[in-house]
């Protein structure tokens, strides 16, 4: 419904939109690009990485605009900000996806985390009833109750 009712406002107060468009496309590209970065130092796969890179450089936007409304009104400047920025948000986001799928090409990045550390040793079978134990290096059978 605020969507709705903005739309006069986005397109007579253009300036105002462009306003709050610029530094939300330079937020979204330097959290995205950051978050992307470091998670391929730091080793995570591509699966991982892609998560946390769309979840930092997403807002909380639905947030915003019931605060908004509930302080300011929803004919006030500071809704028109609140409702341009899921409209930039999506288009920005959408257009990561390709970046993001270009970079894992790039970077030759699989989708599985890679750790220094050695792999945890296989755990070790209960023994059955009847089954051989070694004890002190003699074989000793374990007899169920």
């Amino acid at each position: 419904m605020l969507f709705a009712s903005q739309g006069a406002q986005v397109v007579s107060q253009i300036t105002s939109v462009l306003r709050v468009c610029a530094p939300l496309v330079v937020y979204f590209l330097v959290v995205f690009s950051a978050t992307v970065y470091a998670c391929w130092k730091f080793g995570f796969g591509y699966k991982v990485s892609c998560t946390q890179s769309f979840t930092a450089a997403s807002n909380n936007f639905e947030l915003a605009i019931a605060v908004v409304v509930a302080v300011y009104g929803a004919g006030s400047g500071q809704a028109l900000a609140s409702t341009v920025g899921p409209l930039i948000e999506v288009p920005v986001l959408v257009g990561l996806v390709y970046v993001i799928k270009w970079v894992k090409k790039r970077w030759e990045w699989m989708g599985y985390i890679i750790t220094n550390r050695p792999t945890a040793a296989p755990r070790r079978q209960r023994s059955t009833p009847h089954s051989p134990r070694l004890l002190k290096g003699r074989v000793r059978y374990q007899l169920g109750r």
